[in-house]
């Protein structure tokens, strides 16, 4: 490692190299439509539609403009029978019209478009690389006769990490581009001497700090698919100047972002109401994010039960943020509301000689210990002293329900135990309380 750092130094300070310009993008999932939505607004539903081949049209209309040198891909574009003659038109117009332009791309496939699946009869055009499974190929790149960089690629071979070790061809003194569909930790990914590593398979932007001397990163899919793909989505533009220093620059592509957002009894207190905080927010995330459209899961966590007047009818609110903020262009649509309980109530309730005292305090009873059903496995056991809760004899006042509703009801999973115990607690202080019986966790 030391002696090829040496040779890459020597390099630099007596041959400079040729500066270049090439994109980086990767799994563009055309087979997969947007997720995470119990509701398609009527008024999005075309651009909802569209939005991932949007995001991906985005990307060969920008090799197009941004004069690049070639176009990088690093796997899980598509599936070819997933994504129907509409995923398959759009790649293959892209490429042909790189062709046009001279411009090359480099693919190295990963999972969903296995090389083997893809069609004998559609030849790709031949500016199109699309590396093989079985070892790696080292292609020189070359602008007018001049060799400017190296571009390593391998396809993957159906693994969810990069198999670095499949990578290793003879050591070169150009600019080595490393492609990829994978991940590996950063000491594997320096030990293969690439500059850049071009790679896929996450689905959010990730970059492995230490993996090579450019940057290892996979830029995630151009537009994200669900709540776990939230934040900015797109690609990245690497440009390369002739003493080999690269910059990175990310690039947003996504028609819709998904956001997830946390919001806790302070804020609530301090804007007066859940909603005016909501609209506030919805505001200002609108002005953030550049005038995309919004599809926001709000988590709202009650940490203090005297905000509970603040809060309202989840359902209700939840209808009207759809209704004045989700048909807005662009708009901003609430996926999901979820309202987590208050842990504790305040001292003087549980204390009432009341039916709300007596209810906070068998409550109480009940939080140290697990509910449960007719299980004896582990999870059931009392931890800490309190009662069990066991909830098959509710289920048997009801000779109505069917035995496999009451084996639902009554064994209750052992991760929603506590969960559900806070929820029935909110439901009963709030009809206790003269509040309307409509809380749950999500709306």
């Amino acid at each position: 490692m030391a002696c090829a750092a040496e040779k890459r130094r020597f390099k630099e300070e007596t041959m400079p190299g040729e500066s270049f310009r090439f994109i980086h993008a990767s799994d563009f999932h055309l087979e997969t439509p947007l997720g995470d939505l119990d509701h398609l607004p009527p008024q999005l539903r075309t651009a909802m539609a569209t939005a991932p081949r949007d995001a991906a049209a985005a990307v060969f209309e920008a090799a197009l403009a941004e004069n690049i040198d070639f176009l990088v891909l690093s796997g899980d574009l598509m599936h070819p029978v997933a994504a129907g003659p509409h995923g398959m038109s759009l790649l293959l117009d892209g490429f042909e019209k790189l062709h046009a332009a001279n411009t090359a791309v480099y693919w190295a496939a990963g999972i969903a478009d296995d090389p083997k699946q893809w069609p004998e009869a559609v030849p790709l055009p031949p500016n199109v690389t699309l590396f093989p499974r079985d070892r790696a190929v080292a292609i020189p790149h070359q602008r007018a006769g001049r060799t400017v960089c190296s571009v390593i690629g391998r396809s993957s071979e159906g693994r969810s990490t990069l198999h670095v070790a499949g990578f290793q061809t003879e050591a070169t003194d150009e600019f080595t581009v490393g492609v990829g569909h994978g991940i590996a930790d950063a000491s594997a990914l320096s030990g293969a001497r690439m500059d850049y590593w071009a790679l896929g398979g996450p689905h959010n932007h990730t970059e492995i700090e230490g993996g090579a001397t450019a940057g290892a990163i996979a830029p995630g899919s151009p537009q994200g698919r669900n709540g776990d793909e939230a934040g900015p989505h797109g690609y990245v533009v690497v440009d390369v100047d002739a003493e080999h220093t690269a910059r990175v620059r990310r690039v947003e592509t996504d028609r819709f972002r998904y956001l997830n957002v946390a919001i806790d009894s302070d804020e609530i207190r301090s804007a007066g109401s859940l909603r005016n905080l909501l609209g506030q927010k919805i505001g200002t995330l609108t002005n953030e994010h550049g005038g995309r459209h919004l599809l926001i899961a709000w988590e709202v966590t009650l940490d203090n039960a005297e905000v509970l007047p603040s809060v309202g009818d989840p359902t209700e609110l939840l209808r009207n943020l759809r209704r004045d903020h989700g048909t807005t262009n662009p708009a901003a649509w609430t996926t999901r509301l979820t309202v987590r309980p208050p842990h504790n109530y305040p001292k003087s309730w549980q204390d009432e000689d009341t039916i709300l005292g007596d209810f906070l305090r068998a409550s109480k009873k009940f939080a140290g210990a697990r509910v449960r059903g007719n299980s004896t496995d582990e999870a059931s056991t009392t931890p800490s002293g309190g009662d069990r809760l066991d909830l098959m004899p509710f289920t048997e006042e009801h000779s109505d329900l069917s035995s496999t509703a009451s084996s639902l009801l009554g064994d209750v999973p052992a991760d929603q135990r506590e969960a559900i115990l806070a929820d029935a607690t909110l439901l009963g202080v709030e009809l206790l309380r003269g509040g309307k019986p409509s809380w749950g966790r999500k709306s």
